[in-house]
């Protein structure tokens, strides 16, 4: 029988896994499927000088955007970055440094991490910024650029559902960047809505294989805070 991974509260789970310096890779699109409880934990933890990989850095106070209202981040590895205006302040004033990716190249960077791929050959960015001091090689006639692979010291995901042995199973859209973080990650933590019992899940119906998952915490009500809030005029 496998043993539980599942632990107490965010807290326990980042107690004895986060230092100073260290790179995570956190899961979400916006603020869909965020790790909400394990972003507040690891503020409350007071670890600094993080590199964050995620595709954004959250808004202003919310998300990510707890952990650059504290000054905890000094570098963020992102793909898009414009609804956090500390993040703007800190960018322009050199508070904080960002290495821009493209979204695509971003996932699997994190992707090919995961499976133990170093680097990858892409057509994306070429011609741009993107590729400055890059390596570029020609395939057929076309020209690629080398990108290297993303892994993180930790990574913490946000799944709907998961058993005891860390199989996890994400809500539409909320799975997002959270797979390939999971995999990108040394040790890998997941915030979920349910837990249950080992053999409970439906193996069809798996999304993330639980030997990518260390550790699962409960966070049976998230805030899931909107983005946008968008209405139709009558």
């Amino acid at each position: 029988m496998s043993q539980s991974k599942v632990y107490d509260n965010a807290k326990q789970a980042l107690d004895d896994v986060i230092a100073d310096g260290q790179t995570l890779a956190i899961g979400g699109f916006g603020l869909c499927g965020i790790p909400e409880a394990l972003i507040g934990a690891l503020r409350d933890s007071g670890v600094k000088d993080l590199t964050c990989i995620s595709n954004n850095a959250g808004v202003d106070g919310f998300g990510l955007g707890l952990l650059l209202e504290t000054h905890q981040v000094k570098k963020m590895i992102s793909s898009y970055v414009g609804e956090n205006k500390e993040f703007e302040r800190q960018f322009l004033s050199g508070e904080l440094e960002v290495e821009l990716t493209p979204q695509g190249t971003l996932a699997e960077k994190l992707r090919a991490g995961g499976a133990g791929i170093p680097a990858f050959y892409t057509a994306t960015g070429v011609g741009t910024q993107v590729a400055e001091g890059k390596e570029t090689r020609d395939f057929d006639g076309r020209t690629y650029i080398l990108e290297h692979s993303l892994t993180a010291d930790v990574a913490l995901v946000k799944a709907q559902k998961a058993d005891k042995a860390g199989n996890l199973i994400f809500n539409k859209t909320a799975r997002n960047f959270n797979p390939d973080c999971a995999m990108a990650g040394k040790v890998t933590i997941a915030e979920v809505e349910e837990i249950v019992e080992i053999g409970d899940l439906n193996p069809d119906e798996i999304h993330l294989p639980g030997i990518f998952v260390q550790r699962v915490i409960l966070n049976a009500s998230p805030e899931k805070r909107i983005e946008k809030v968008t209405t139709k005029a009558k």
